[in-house]
């Protein structure tokens, strides 16, 4: 039998990325822009981050125009980092995210950003947010793909394609860490754990106008130049038969139909099929 999945506490303390501000407030700017593009402003709302750790995104949604912004975690000393610094415009809220301390459709925007794999129970925590969120609120989506072939957060080829025992005995051999413990999804179990929501594609759009929403670090250089050209350029219909290895999706979810409000873009987002 393998190993039963306990909560990631003070995830900060072992994950040094989540401590890397510039690369946190970079991430930020891409998850500002795409929801200006979706909704508009967010002036006048109430923006929470759930998963927050040490407070980075938190904090710019904070400066970006929210009236009341929220981060949830259970890492406490992210936690602590983060009121120590951004206490003044952002109330941390130590919390499990299958039990969110807010009433039914109290939050306007919420943030969800490559945590779910780190997660016990993905599905219960969306379903949380499901209730928190407004009737016309927003949810911006970070998720990544088991079948990405490169596993983000040890760099190992296919490791997020074997089962758990597997998994261990690979990132063991790496000497990378003694145990595997995140847990991915395809993009079919992706649309089955969203599937109370109406989901917006933005992965194309974000690489193909990378400079729209923050993201020139994506391709930088003459070769980027050129990548960012021919995504932006290529039929739609050869780009979604890579979305079943694409490594990363950028969704934004909604609890009744809306569509986007920006600009026409050379990749426009696209619905999410439900299941």
């Amino acid at each position: 039998m393998g190993k039963q999945r306990v909560a990631q506490l003070e995830y900060s303390e072992f994950q040094s990325a989540m401590l890397d501000e510039e690369k946190r407030r970079r991430k930020a700017a891409k998850i500002i822009a795409v929801l200006e593009h979706f909704h508009g402003p967010l002036d006048g709302l109430t923006v929470g981050d759930v998963g927050c750790s040490a407070g980075f995104i938190a904090d710019e949604l904070a400066q970006a125009g929210a009236a009341h912004t929220l981060g949830i975690d259970i890492d406490v000393p992210g936690l602590r980092k983060a009121a120590d610094r951004f206490g003044e415009r952002v109330a941390f809220v130590c919390g499990d995210g299958t039990a969110l301390p807010f009433p039914d459709g109290s939050v306007d925007v919420l943030v969800f950003n490559h945590i779910y794999e780190h997660v016990v129970d993905p599905d219960a925590v969306v379903a949380e947010m499901h209730r928190v969120l407004s009737d016309d609120g927003v949810l911006y989506l970070g998720l990544g793909n088991r079948l990405g072939v490169i596993e983000p957060h040890y760099k190992l080829p296919f490791l997020s394609y074997l089962p758990p025992a597997l998994a261990d005995r690979y990132v063991r051999a790496s000497g990378r860490a003694d145990h595997y413990y995140e847990r991915f999804r395809t993009r079919r179990g992706l649309r089955r754990m969203l599937r109370a929501f109406h989901v917006w594609d933005y992965t194309f759009p974000v690489l193909a106008t990378p400079t729209k929403f923050a993201g020139s670090e994506l391709f930088p250089g003459a070769l980027g130049r050129v990548v960012k050209g021919v995504l932006a350029r290529m039929p739609r219909e050869v780009l979604r038969l890579l979305l079943p290895v694409v490594p990363t999706y950028l969704w934004v979810a909604t609890k009744t139909p809306r569509r986007p409000v920006g600009a026409a873009l050379p990749q426009p987002p696209e619905r999410v099929r439900p299941l």
